[in-house]
């Protein structure tokens, strides 16, 4: 963890002392920034979100690597593969306190081109690198099997449209502390075999708190609950409903530049299996910034997996965000 938090901790460095400093921005919320375990991914993985309602497109490329083998019948999880997540996000204001959202990812697994430079990293710092020594460098690997028999099959190198989610947001508190609640519906438009998605449809509700804390900083808060409908691919799982919750803290050191470092935590949808890391919850620990343009903004980010489960070792993220 402490190597983990070290990587963070450079590269918020760098993000800070690339861009020249100046005075104070706006608050513009939370990096774009969910869950990328690959089993995970197909059930409504919720992002960190704003209580404002804004009129808002994203465009934002994820890259994420992820390791993980283990066996405990009747399940076994292998997967040793990096993901890249091109996802659009429109928000609409409907009124003045009401927001409707859009939500459409485009998912592409590989074998990869990481584990060479992570293993000299692991090697250069005298860590194992969570096993990966014991396997071959980008050679692709995704098994999720029940019984013995495969749940899902993908497809290195194919990319496939994942679960286009509808989203509506209502402001209930103005003021200050900002409040309001949100619901979404994600629907079962990607493949569920290929695991692009989970084959139903999946629903969730979630408060969402804006914190004024001075002039420099504001906060984000939310808690929540998902239904995801069962995981239809080659064999159906029954999925448990998963709460979640997070916080973000954004400052305004700099004009048109802020930093924002934020945490979510959420339990497991599956049924328990008795592997750490599919049973355990997951949490994101994400530091990065925003610039912001006179009506867009850029913002970059790294997002870590500090307890070793249910997330991605680690995620790479860029996006692009324009109001209109």
């Amino acid at each position: 963890m402490l190597i983990r938090l070290g990587r963070i901790c450079f590269t918020a460095l760098l993000i800070f002392t690339v861009l020249s400093p100046l005075a104070a921005s706006a608050f513009d919320g939370p990096l774009q920034v969910r869950n990328q375990f690959p089993i995970f991914l197909p059930l409504d993985p919720p992002y960190l979100e704003s209580a404002a309602v804004r009129d808002l497109a994203t465009i934002a490329l994820t890259h994420s690597s992820v390791y993980v083998t283990a066996v405990n019948p009747p399940w076994t999880v292998n997967v040793d593969l990096e993901i890249t997540e091109l996802s659009i996000r429109l928000k609409k204001k409907a009124s003045a306190r009401t927001e409707l959202g859009l939500d459409i990812p485009v998912l592409r697994p590989t074998a990869g081109f990481l584990d060479g430079p992570l293993s000299s990293l692991h090697d250069a710092l005298g860590t194992r690198g969570y096993g990966r020594h014991e396997r071959p460098d980008n050679e692709f690997l995704y098994e999720l099997l029940y019984q013995g028999s495969p749940v899902i099959k993908p497809v290195s190198g194919q990319a496939g449209i994942g679960d286009v989610r509808l989203t509506i947001k209502h402001v209930v508190n103005d003021g200050p502390t900002l409040v309001s609640l949100m619901a979404n519906v994600e629907l079962p438009t990607g493949d569920a075999k290929a695991g692009y998605g989970n084959g139903s449809v999946d629903a969730a509700f979630a408060v969402l708190v804006d914190l004024d804390l001075g002039k420099k900083y504001r906060g984000y808060g939310n808690a929540g609950v998902v239904f995801p409908g069962d995981l239809k691919g080659y064999q159906t799982i029954p999925m448990r409903t998963y709460a979640y919750a997070g916080f973000g803290v954004e400052a305004a050191w700099w004009d048109h530049f802020s930093g924002i470092a934020q945490t979510i935590v959420g339990s497991s949808p599956y049924p328990k299996t008795g592997i750490y890391q599919v049973d355990w919850p997951g949490v994101l620990l994400t530091l990065g910034g925003r610039y912001s343009f006179d009506s867009s903004s850029l913002e970059f980010s790294l997002t870590e997996d500090v307890v070793s489960a249910g997330a991605p070792d680690f995620m790479l993220n860029v996006g692009y965000s324009m109001s209109f």
